[in-house]
């Protein structure tokens, strides 16, 4: 069976088309600039270009009269490339334009991704004032010597000072942090482990280093100038990680993910639970009731289309419904939680066992899922090679 009963292009109609769109309580919005790509980076962003900063506005606000909206929005999420990288009138114009779009439900959570060198008490004010709760701040290190070898342009006094402030500000706070950068030792990351819990976050996502094909890094390795981490140490530092944090109080809520208590992100969560989503911005993607659309990659050709009142939409899929189950199954399988079965069950209207069950009773016995009380999710073992099981759960769809 195929991935999707269609996959293509979008048209380019001189009228838009509609956006997948309905009761969804969830908005992305992407902001592409960065003042500097990182070695590791294949994000769609834009380094610099500035002067696009009122075109990428104008663009937003045509998402968002082609966006049309049926509930109160529970969980917003500004992330990028780099939010902070916007003046602050052209945050507060978006700001604006999603409060003028939008109903938001009492209690959403609303997340901005910031750098720590852009985090200023005007910024945080600003932020507060539209009703703001979270900052996910893209730490990546507390070492000097491990940032610069991530290519990272900030340093451990920006990160302290950042941290400071939001928390100063009273808002939740995120930490982004790499782990197995090149050259880093065991030793080094327990090092790192001690300042994220001395750091004042109420959560942290922990990410080990990916080398992406069409990245400066992928070069380096390519011309043996660069060289990764050996799998036994990055296994080695997930499951220090996943002790320390969960030792100290942490909750281990999914694969990458780490909170403590009553601070899980509520946003993210709506992804793995597979619930519908709003996006704006080039590389956005939304999804409404099984069709998934993703917005043009290119910031300049996005730009070019929204403006002259054309689709933003590069790609279309319409999922079959065993694809919808299967994404399903693999989202909430990323999550600690697991599957609940019977509930998966009254959702779907099929039990995960009679989706894939041959699959699924397979990494049963190799060690990689365990089954308890009626709900399946990844062992220690499983949760060391997650990524290379979803591919065999997605194939038969």
């Amino acid at each position: 069976m195929n991935h999707a009963d269609s996959q293509t292009e979008a048209p380019l109609p001189q009228e838009p088309i509609p956006l997948a769109q309905g009761a969804a309580r969830s908005l992305y919005v992407h902001v592409p600039f960065c003042r500097h790509r990182c070695g590791y980076c294949n994000f769609a962003v834009v380094v610099g270009h500035r002067e696009w900063e009122p075109r990428l506005l104008r663009a937003y606000g045509q998402e968002a009269r082609w966006t049309r909206n049926d509930a109160p929005l529970e969980t917003l999420y500004i992330g990028g490339g780099t939010p902070s990288r916007l003046s602050l009138p052209g945050m507060e114009q978006l700001l604006e334009l999603i409060h003028s779009r939008f109903r938001i439900a009492p209690g959403a959570e609303w997340t901005v991704e910031a750098n720590p060198e852009d985090v200023s008490p005007a910024w945080l004010r600003l932020l507060q004032g539209y009703g703001v709760t979270r900052i996910s701040l893209g730490v990546q290190s507390f070492r000097p010597e491990k940032l610069r070898r991530l290519d990272r342009d900030h340093q451990p006094q920006q990160i302290r000072r950042a941290i400071d402030r939001v928390l100063e500000a009273g808002l939740v706070l995120s930490l982004d942090v790499i782990f197995a950068a090149p050259g880093e030792t065991l030793s080094q990351w327990r090092q790192e482990l001690e300042a994220v819990q001395a750091s004042g976050a109420q959560h942290v996502s922990l990410y080990g280093l990916t080398i992406e094909r069409g990245t400066w890094f992928w070069s380096l390795r390519h011309h043996g100038k660069l060289h990764e981490v050996v799998e036994e140490v990055q296994a080695a530092m997930y499951l220090e990680a996943i002790q320390r944090l969960t030792a100290a109080g942490w909750e281990h809520y999914e694969v990458s993910n780490f909170a403590r208590p009553g601070y899980l992100c509520r946003h993210n969560l709506n992804y793995w639970h597979c619930d519908d989503y709003h996006a704006w911005g080039p590389g956005a993607a939304r999804h409404y009731q099984g069709t998934r659309q993703t917005n043009h990659p290119s910031t300049s050709t996005y730009l070019r289309r929204v403006l002259a009142g054309r689709s933003p939409v590069w790609q279309s899929e319409r999922l079959s419904p065993q694809l919808r189950m299967r994404e399903a199954l693999v989202l909430a399988l990323r999550t600690t939680a697991g599957v609940d079965v019977g509930a998966f069950g009254r959702r779907w209207g099929t039990s995960p066992w009679q989706l894939a069950g041959e699959t699924l009773r397979r990494f049963v016995e190799e060690g990689f899922l365990e089954e308890c009380g009626g709900t399946l999710r990844l062992s220690r073992r499983g949760l060391l090679v997650s990524d290379a099981l979803w591919p065999e759960l997605l194939a038969e769809a």
